[in-house]
């Protein structure tokens, strides 16, 4: 993980939990070539070595938006083979947050259309902004959702509500998108990012190699069937009977007092 990057910034928020905040606010946060070679380098590189973050906060700058999806002054005038080429990076970049093995938090501070609403859509669970508002908006210019939104928007919301926002393209409010379980949880814009990190926090006093195995396994299983699922689980299961964090955990409690997890 690199200090600096061109179109994200990366903060320590403490010694386990990151502020991955899109940096683009001119442009209301729009994924231009770049943003996608950024983003695509951080979540890859997580794959590689955790560097000890156990929770991740992705939020968009200003107040206005997280992300407005792919900057189309870049693409005006793009050739189809450049068009092509950019996409497999923004192909790549979602499979790299898809498969990150750290949990990821989305704070949806204001519009996340087209690829923003994909990014959210790929992240573990959103928190949402009173003030935020979605959409898949690619068919009203001809083209679809190609980044994750047909199939991560569908397992979220169902086919028939995915199939009523991709294929009109209308936007809607973090109020529905809770209703339809996009959104985990909305809140005040000024209390937003700061009650991702709380989450975020949470999650990072925790064990470790538990907390990946367990997103691991839910996130596996919900791709096979029960039985198959089952299985997975019990496998994800036993790779920590082993580790000193089970024995710190059982230890702590027994001592009352709070575990200190390594994530060996």
């Amino acid at each position: 993980m690199r200090a600096e990057y061109e179109t994200i910034t990366v903060a320590r928020r403490d010694d386990h939990l990151l502020l991955v905040t899109l940096n683009r606010p001119a442009v209301y946060n729009a994924m231009n070539t770049q943003m996608g070679l950024d983003l695509m380098e951080l979540f890859e590189g997580f794959a590689i070595a955790a560097e000890d973050v156990r929770a991740i906060v992705l939020t968009g700058s200003g107040d206005k938006a997280f992300c407005a999806g792919g900057d189309l002054k870049e693409r005006k005038g793009m050739s189809d083979e450049a068009w092509q080429s950019q996409h497999a990076i923004f192909e790549r970049m979602l499979r790299a947050i898809m498969g990150c093995p750290i949990p990821l938090i989305a704070a949806v501070n204001g519009i996340a259309y087209g690829g923003g609403c994909e990014i959210a859509a790929a992240t573990d669970f959103v928190y949402a902004a009173t003030t935020a508002r979605f959409a898949l908006t690619e068919v009203t210019l001809g083209i679809m959702p190609g980044s994750g939104g047909t199939q991560n928007l569908a397992r979220a919301v169902g086919e028939r509500r995915a199939k009523e926002i991709i294929l009109s393209g209308l936007p809607f409010s973090a109020e529905d998108g809770e209703r339809w379980g996009l959104v985990n949880k909305v809140l005040a814009p000024e209390e937003l990012v700061e009650g991702a990190l709380a989450i975020g926090a949470r999650i990072a006093g925790n064990g470790p190699i538990a907390v990946r195995q367990a997103k691991q396994a839910i996130h596996r299983g919900l791709q096979m069937s029960l039985w198959d699922g089952l299985a997975f689980e019990i496998e994800a299961y036993n790779r920590m009977i082993p580790t000193q964090d089970r024995r710190e955990g059982v230890l702590a409690f027994n001592e009352r007092r709070k575990p200190n997890f390594q994530g060996r």
